[in-house]
């Protein structure tokens, strides 16, 4: 049974409700001068939560060597019209990653948090954009110097599951 959606709900992250494929992109090496990509695939469900201030997204990816189940949880602030984007690893279900934190300007949500990686701190910065009705686009970058540059590390490309 699905909740009751707010009408005064946030509609920012309509376009990713639904069932989708993925197809992933993810750097073999972050952070080291890598520019070998792997790929794979991958399946994500989102629902709006919270009254339509949230949405889960259920994930499984099929990385090479192995599946893997994730989910993201995302939670709107009304004080600063902010969202905040966490993961959690089913590899890893002790531990849920720093959240990132933004919001969209012309229907793309940009996204920042401070965290470390293979233990350099560094800068992570999502961006959510909707390539067309049933195709949506969302990049992972990680800067080790405050934003000056940027690696982008993993990309997603989903594609809306037809009904069938």
């Amino acid at each position: 049974m699905a909740l009751e959606v707010l009408p005064s709900a946030p509609t920012d992250f309509d376009f990713v409700i639904g069932d989708w494929l993925v197809k992933h992109r993810r750097l073999k090496e972050r952070l080291a001068n890598c520019y070998e990509w792997i790929e794979f695939d991958g399946e994500m469900s989102t629902r709006k939560i919270l009254g339509g201030y949230g949405n889960v997204e259920d994930n499984v990816l099929y990385f090479p060597e192995g599946e893997f189940r994730a989910i993201a949880l995302r939670s709107y602030d009304t004080t600063t019209a902010t969202w905040s984007i966490w993961w959690l690893d089913g590899r890893f279900p002790d531990r849920i990653d720093v959240p990132v934190v933004g919001g969209f300007n012309d229907g793309v949500g940009t996204f920042f948090a401070r965290d470390r990686a293979a233990g350099v701190p560094v800068t992570v910065r999502f961006i959510w954009s909707q390539a067309g009705a049933d195709e949506l686009r969302w990049e992972q970058a990680f800067s080790p110097d405050d934003g000056s540059t940027w690696e982008t590390n993993w990309t997603m490309t989903f594609y809306r599951r037809s009904e069938s």
